[in-house]
């Protein structure tokens, strides 16, 4: 279900009983001498304020949404209830995501969610690594941008909550000039570093796959993204770059997890 489109159609229909109250309904009620609504109005009219209010707030402040996977598995868990800014990246109109306001583009390393190219009604989140015209190396399970390598550190092993597998924790670090922004990821040893695409996809002409990884010159308009449980993740290894008429907003805030309360808070 389109949830943006059902809460539009919700604002047109109860924005035209509030009006038709205001002008028409509500004087013939008071030349009556009556006070309450019928309960037709009480349930579009009366609720045009609410709804409009959540309508305005999810399209253009922050939306609500839960994480289904462990792809992004430490920084993200299942069962996380996150927030997404919805004009760090600009004003986009409500159900055609049609940006109209440019204030600011993703930078490398900004968790975000967008439209999944293949099918624009599931909605992805990954954490992007590259940008448009950026060269990127993912070779032996560590990255490489415009000829830079990324730096690891730690390898304490983690267990995977989603496969009840044990993996590598490692801080991935970009070099400054590439933005500088430090962050959790995981290798599971046991995995080969071997990528093959799932099925051709535009702009894979610029990608070149071997055994240890793959090579991707990102096209313009376009994004490298990728989830941090790297060997547990369909990202644009396989399926390809995420275009940025695609992208919703920037992932900032865990609000509620049931299972465990102590996951609300900021994450990288």
């Amino acid at each position: 279900m389109n949830f943006a489109l059902v809460l539009f159609i919700l604002v047109i229909v109860s924005g035209i009983a509030w009006i038709a109250d205001k002008l028409h309904f509500a004087p013939q009620r008071r030349l009556a001498g009556i006070d309450r609504m019928p309960l037709w109005l009480e349930y579009t009219a009366g609720f045009f304020p609410v709804i409009c209010a959540v309508f305005v707030l999810r399209s253009f402040i922050a939306e609500p949404f839960k994480i289904p996977s462990g792809s992004m598995i430490p920084t993200l868990q299942i069962g996380d209830f996150i927030l997404v800014n919805k004009f760090t990246y600009g004003i986009r109109l409500p159900v055609l995501n049609q940006k109209v306001v440019a204030l600011g583009s993703p930078k490398r390393g900004d968790v975000v969610v967008f439209r999944y190219p293949r099918d624009e009604s599931v909605d992805y989140i990954k954490r992007i690594v590259a940008l448009p015209g950026d060269e990127i190396t993912y070779e032996n399970k560590r990255l490489t941008i415009n000829g830079q390598p990324l730096q690891y550190s730690g390898g304490e092993p983690y267990l995977d909550p989603e496969n009840m597998r044990y993996a590598k924790r490692f801080t991935e670090t970009f070099p400054v000039d590439l933005g500088g922004n430090r962050h959790e990821i995981l290798n599971d040893p046991d995995r080969p570093a071997t990528v093959f695409p799932t099925e051709r996809f535009p702009g894979s002409e610029f990608c070149q796959y071997q055994q240890s990884g793959v090579t991707c010159k990102v096209p313009p308009g376009h994004y490298f993204a990728m989830g941090d449980n790297r060997d547990n993740s369909a990202d644009s290894r396989y399926w390809g770059f995420v275009p940025d008429k695609n992208i919703v907003g920037k992932a900032f805030f865990v609000w509620l997890n049931l299972g465990n309360l102590g996951r609300v808070g900021g994450f990288e």
